[in-house]
């Protein structure tokens, strides 16, 4: 398999009527959580249906979950949550700021990639719930000559609701591959210095932008109910330490930065302090009238950063008596978050690429 022409090609030794196959490449393929096709009533039931009859999203038994679920909870929640994304709708491209965004950070790392890589390799993403699906990305890259994938969820720090069941899908979709691909998955990289240092530089220019610089930076992480950080998952424990290594790399003291956790679903008892909740605090007992709120747990701006903090976290600080609310978008496509995440790949492709 030493030609170097482009396109399919035929073992040597082969005989004449075997099939051309694909030449070899390696498939980086990222993932995010996903989104709506749109945000009318019957997309938005089918992805939350989707995303919350995941039982690592939501652990009830079955027969006592799915009932409520498709018979209540889907019956009024869908108006809601779309009024929400219509709020936050790229019209002209027809889709969520996720979307958007997702394209255009796997745009960028396939650029970087492939400088340094040439065509060895392939750049792809999925999404979890919704279109593009895991298994059909899988089966896209493999028929394309992947005979190797790294599969890079797109969640700095760890949990069962998010990079253990992007794993689940993306194992799942090789359980269906006639001839399965070698595969990887790149661990969280919560504490990795890059990622780090593109989080500390989004500050800094946030700041620097500012004539009164803001007295609080509120650090808000989504959340998770406490019952799941009792049973053993990393998630709490992961992000105060990327909030520790923000701050020690600001060089700031502790009572400069706080931790909180938002997007709290359903009656039990979540992750604490609850970020709606301490942005008014702050505001009225502390009698700060200028925050920041950075969410570094999402690598791209989505319903819950757009819609939720910037609109609703926003207004409860508002009205306990804040004035100057700053909202510092996620990495994104950053350049420093591009370099960052490619940095982290190519760690992970370790032996694999010459």
């Amino acid at each position: 398999m030493n030609d170097m022409t482009p396109g399919p090609i035929r073992p040597a030794q082969a005989p004449a009527d075997h099939p051309a196959l694909p030449r070899e490449k390696v498939g980086i393929l990222l993932a995010n959580l996903g989104t709506p096709d749109h945000y009318s009533y019957w997309p938005m039931r089918r992805y939350l249906s989707e995303f919350l009859s995941d039982q690592r999203v939501i652990d009830y038994p079955k027969w006592k979950w799915q009932p409520l679920l498709q018979l209540i909870i889907l019956s009024k929640r869908p108006f809601s949550s779309g009024a929400n994304y219509k709020s936050i709708w790229n019209e002209d491209l027809g889709e969520s700021p996720l979307m958007t965004i997702t394209k255009a950070q796997t745009a960028a790392i396939a650029e970087t990639m492939k400088a340094r890589y040439g065509d060895q390799v392939m750049v792809d993403f999925c999404m979890r719930y919704g279109n593009p699906s895991t298994k059909s990305k899988v089966k896209a890259m493999t028929e394309a000559g992947c005979r190797k994938i790294l599969f890079f969820p797109l969640y700095p720090q760890y949990a069962g609701a998010t990079s253990a069941t992007a794993n689940d899908a993306f194992f799942k979709a090789l359980m269906d591959e006639p001839w399965q691909p070698t595969a990887r998955v790149v661990d969280p990289y919560f504490e990795h210095p890059a990622y780090i240092e593109a989080l500390a530089q989004s500050v800094e220019r946030a700041y620097a932008a500012k004539e009164q610089k803001p007295e609080m930076l509120v650090v808000s992480y989504h959340g998770m109910p406490k019952r799941y950080l009792m049973q053993g998952d990393p998630y709490h424990c992961q992000c105060q330490k990327s909030t520790r290594l923000l701050r020690e790399r600001l060089g700031w003291d502790k009572t400069e930065i706080r931790t909180t956790f938002q997007s709290v679903f359903g009656p039990e008892e979540w992750l604490k302090p609850y970020t709606v909740e301490e942005v008014a605090r702050i505001a009225k007992d502390e009698g700060k009238k200028r925050i920041a709120v950075i969410a570094p747990a999402f690598s791209a701006d989505c319903i819950e950063t757009l819609e939720e903090i910037n609109e609703e976290i926003r207004e409860s600080f508002e009205h306990a008596g804040g004035e100057e609310f700053t909202y510092i978008p996620c990495l994104n496509d950053d350049a420093a978050h591009i370099e960052a995440l490619s940095t982290v790949i190519d760690e992970n492709l370790q032996g694999w690429l010459k």
